[in-house]
């Protein structure tokens, strides 16, 4: 099958590898030309485990290639899908559809045959009814084009390995016509038995905003008790860990820490909240803003964390950011926590380096007044206090008795709550992580002595 996927970003580019994956032709497509140079000659804009590799081999043989020409792509393709950012618009927390609508604006205008559009984009239910209108009035009568939705759960960091082994497909289509074509293109992970849940187009595009705004309430619920954990001198990780055996709730997105941001959760969130209000049932997604504002606290907690340790004033104290990328694996800095915490310091007066993997030089671009370093133990030097902010596995590797040798102080805040609190501590540092104020245990000879029963 000839497809064409409209939108080469982090979604764009993974689902017209992966298609080609799956037998698909494929001919992406952008109105960046850089960026289709770039992939044309196979080298991807952006860091994705797997994803250089999958297109290399596809460009190579043929099979995936790019374009800027939406001529090209309505002449080539008789299936077409939308992969275009939804982004928050500035002035509200609605989403921003400007680049959705331009792109079926620019297509419709050449296309002569039957076509399936489909749209991958997270979006406001109710966008895949306007995009049908506005074809219709572009088209005519004369040239059938159908509207469905197959929403992405990719994750970054994993997406590739979550478009071939998908935990599940949704398939938003409103005719047997639109149902058959998805089945034909998927037809290898359907064999290989993925659940695939078919409905209407309105549930589809429903289906994934709530499963971004649920996975972000976890988070925050998981975040609020962590305050009442440091409040009660409570281990938030324990309690985590327990709560993670009922199988009613899970272990996913149950850790706690600076919370999470990235270019999906946080924006779909205010964008369902924002979609209600304009249904008329805001009252029914009040309680989002709540899991907004928690998800935010949790950045400023750990600021607090940093003060305290430096003795009230964060003021001329040198600060090392362990992270800049919003989640391990990615250089996506999109809301990251980890540079909203570092700016935040910089901004108290602190001298802050920032050390990542693969971000650094997209978080130097958004942030030019930070420090980057090309090492963890560089970031270090002479720094009063660490803040580990991207889980990152080489940090949880990182040898605390080299680290404690470069830094002025030996005191370390654990934003994502995932290093081993004892190593650092038997190494001499003083540890620090959120809802996880746990006094030390008493040695067995102060603990009270057991009375016998009477």
């Amino acid at each position: 099958m000839r497809v064409t996927v409209i939108g080469t970003g982090y979604l764009g580019a993974t689902h017209a590898a992966c298609m080609a994956e799956l037998g698909a032709e494929v001919l992406g497509v952008d109105i960046d030309p850089d960026r289709i140079t770039a992939l044309s000659e196979a080298r991807v804009p952006f860091y994705e485990p797997g994803l250089d590799e999958m297109i290399r081999r596809h460009v190579g043989s043929g099979r995936l290639s790019f374009t800027t020409s939406l001529r090209r792509a309505a002449e080539f393709g008789d299936v077409h899908f939308l992969c275009v950012g939804t982004p928050q618009r500035p002035d509200s927390g609605s989403a921003d559809l400007s680049y959705l609508f331009s792109a079926v604006d620019g297509l419709a205008p050449y296309l002569r045959r039957t076509s399936l559009i489909i749209g991958k984009s997270t979006v406001p239910v109710g966008t895949a009814a306007r995009l049908t209108e506005r074809l219709r009035r572009q088209c005519g009568p004369d040239v059938p084009v159908e509207v469905a939705w197959n929403p992405e759960f990719l994750q970054e960091g994993t997406a590739v390995e979550n478009t071939l082994d998908p935990d599940r497909l949704v398939f938003g289509v409103s005719s047997d016509f639109a149902e058959q074509v998805l089945r034909d293109l998927y037809a290898d992970l359907i064999a290989r038995g993925v659940p695939v849940v078919v409905t209407d187009i309105p549930t589809s595009e429903l289906i994934k905003s709530s499963a971004n705004a649920f996975l972000a309430t976890k988070v925050s619920f998981i975040n609020a008790v962590a305050e009442v954990c440091e409040a009660a001198g409570a281990d938030v990780r324990k309690l985590a860990e327990a709560l993670s055996l009922d199988p009613r709730i899970g272990h996913t997105y149950l850790r706690p820490g600076i919370g999470f941001g990235g270019g999906c959760l946080p924006k779909d969130l205010r964008a369902l909240r924002a979609r209600a209000d304009e249904l008329g049932v805001g009252h029914a997604l009040r309680f989002l803003g709540e899991v907004d504002e928690i998800n935010l606290r949790a950045r400023e907690r750990v600021i607090e964390l940093a003060r305290e340790e430096c003795g009230g004033s964060l003021a001329g104290r040198r600060v090392c950011v362990l992270g800049a990328a919003f989640k391990p694996n990615s250089d996506d800095i999109r809301d990251s926590p980890a540079l909203a915490v570092a700016a935040a310091l910089r901004d108290l007066g602190s001298e802050v380096s920032v050390y990542d993997p693969k971000a650094a030089d997209n978080a130097r671009k958004q942030f030019p007044d930070l420090d980057y370093a090309l090492s963890a133990a560089d970031a270090a030097q002479g720094a009063a206090v660490v803040l580990h902010l991207t889980e990152w596995a080489e940090f949880g590797e990182l040898d605390p008795a080299a680290i404690g040798e470069v830094v002025a102080e030996r005191r370390i805040i654990d934003g994502r709550n995932t290093l081993d609190g004892d190593r650092w501590r038997a190494a001499g540092w003083r540890y620090r992580a959120l809802g996880r104020n746990v006094p030390q245990r008493l040695p067995a000879r102060l603990l009270p002595s057991r009375q016998p029963a009477a």
